[in-house]
């Protein structure tokens, strides 16, 4: 990892343009454009060259951006260039999904444990890996150092997931419950609620139908007007 200072919100775009950036290699692209680059990320093209340059890259005028070069430094900023560990807590329906989910390894990620509290999981196999109980999180963790909590357990049960993550030596931690976590300095929590997400959409669609529905009454007058 680089000394150099990068902004949250360029680290936030920074997977957008790696995975468009492979996307373009698999088709056999071997430059590409600031502009390509900013409809992928849907920014502008000042933005991805700016956050590029954070990256030490800028380009050549006229050719663009070398494609494999550019995943190169995005991966190794992204701390790609090797395998993380994630343990999955809570093997649910969402814990089945996420075990079985392919797409990890293809991103720099390895799931290297599945743990669950009710005792009639354990021992049960999903994508290929047992089912290992709570008790058995510190010995995962030393066993996998760097690994990275994954938390899909009912809400009532994420602080105290959380805590036992944290105390096992877990400093990164993936939260799917729908609750705030508390943890203590130098531990990274990121939450994903769904719910929220489809709520942020439900505005767009509101307000998306709210200006078709402008626009056809203005339709409307001026139709008439012409009458």
């Amino acid at each position: 990892m680089s000394a150099r200072s990068i902004p949250e919100a360029t680290v936030g775009r920074l997977p957008v343009y790696l995975r468009a950036l492979v996307e373009m290699a698999e088709n056999g692209a071997s430059t590409t454009s600031s502009e390509e680059r900013a409809a992928a990320a849907g920014v502008n093209s000042a933005k991805v060259r700016k956050d590029l340059s954070h990256l030490g890259s800028y380009g050549t005028r006229g050719v663009g951006y070398d494609v494999a070069y550019l995943i190169h430094q995005v991966r190794r900023e992204l701390g790609l260039t090797q395998d993380w560990p994630i343990v999955i807590v809570g093997v649910g329906n969402l814990g089945h999904a996420l075990a079985n989910y392919r797409g990890f390894a293809e991103r720099g990620f390895r799931t290297a444990a599945l743990v669950d509290a009710e005792p009639a999981k354990v021992g049960e196999v999903v994508g290929g890996l047992p089912i290992r109980p709570v008790d058995d999180l510190p010995e995962i963790v030393r066993a996998n150092p760097g690994a990275m909590g994954v938390i899909c357990t009912p809400a009532s049960e994420a602080q105290k997931v959380a805590d036992l993550l944290v105390a096992s030596g877990v400093r990164s931690i993936l939260n799917f419950a729908p609750v705030v976590l508390q943890a203590p300095p130098g531990v990274s929590v990121r939450k994903v609620d769904l719910a929220v997400e489809l709520q942020i959409l439900a505005f767009y669609e509101q307000r998306n139908a709210a200006l078709a529905d402008v626009k056809r009454r203005g339709r409307a007058v001026a139709d008439l007007a012409r009458v």
